[in-house]
């Protein structure tokens, strides 16, 4: 994928949800993955022309596990002049050596997002920018089916009472074979997850079940998100609505 489409689809879901407002100053996750390399990339390269004025951060929060080689990333964050910021944690050894969780995901979501929080308030961010793509919003929905028996999907804007910090997902509408395109076309400097039940999850295996429905059915991916973003769910007016 190109710089001109990602950005294309970018301003499209910005847009069409109403993202980003005058002045904002965003905070962008940075985990070192495709994902959210790929939306830094992007949303500094629109912040160069899009007709709202935006500021941008970048945090990456440390989970306190294998060392992660994050000098290649603070480069790309310098070469667009963007503030770069790593939040120390213990959260691996919480999760692994003291609480020993043999199913950590959910709350390591939940520590890493209160640490990503707390950081991008002290830096004055009054938004954060997820790197959610379109296959994460459709695996999301099928494991909400089919693990918690309800129709569910993380909304393109979510509003956090709590900390009045505002959650984006500009990468909506970019499929993940579209992130790693992007990825290894412009050689993003993508760090080794070092969480040692990568690969190992629920959302993996909803992953290669929807992989292998589609290669049976294919068009099943554009269907459930279609299903997705006509379903009537908290979050997601009919987008005809913005256009």
């Amino acid at each position: 994928m190109k710089l001109q489409k990602l950005l294309s689809l970018l301003r499209q879901a910005i847009d069409q949800y109403h993202m980003i407002e005058a002045k904002d100053h965003i905070a962008i996750g940075i985990s070192g993955g495709k994902d959210s390399l790929t939306l830094l990339y992007g949303l500094a390269s629109l912040q160069k022309f899009y007709p709202i004025p935006f500021t941008l951060s970048a945090i990456t929060v440390d989970l306190g596990l294998e060392p992660m080689n994050l000098g290649p990333i603070q480069a790309l964050c310098s070469s667009f002049h963007i503030p770069y910021e790593i939040v120390t944690t213990e959260i691996g050894k919480i999760l692994f050596d003291i609480r020993k969780e043999t199913n950590p995901c959910s709350l390591c979501a939940k520590m890493r997002k209160g640490a990503l929080n707390q950081k991008a308030m002290e830096l004055g961010c009054n938004k954060i920018a997820y790197a959610h793509h379109k296959d994460d919003i459709i695996e999301t929905a099928m494991m909400s089916l089919l693990y918690e028996g309800r129709f569910y999907a993380f909304p393109p804007v979510t509003h956090l009472d709590r900390t009045d910090l505002t959650v984006i997902r500009p990468l909506m509408l970019v499929s993940e074979a579209d992130v790693k395109g992007f990825r290894n076309k412009y050689q993003l400097p993508v760090c080794k997850n070092p969480c040692p039940m990568d690969g190992h999850t629920n959302r993996e295996a909803i992953k290669n079940l929807i992989r292998s429905i589609n290669a049976e059915a294919p068009g099943v991916r554009e269907r459930l998100f279609h299903a997705v973003s006509y379903g009537n769910l908290p979050g997601w007016e009919n987008p005809d609505k913005h256009k």
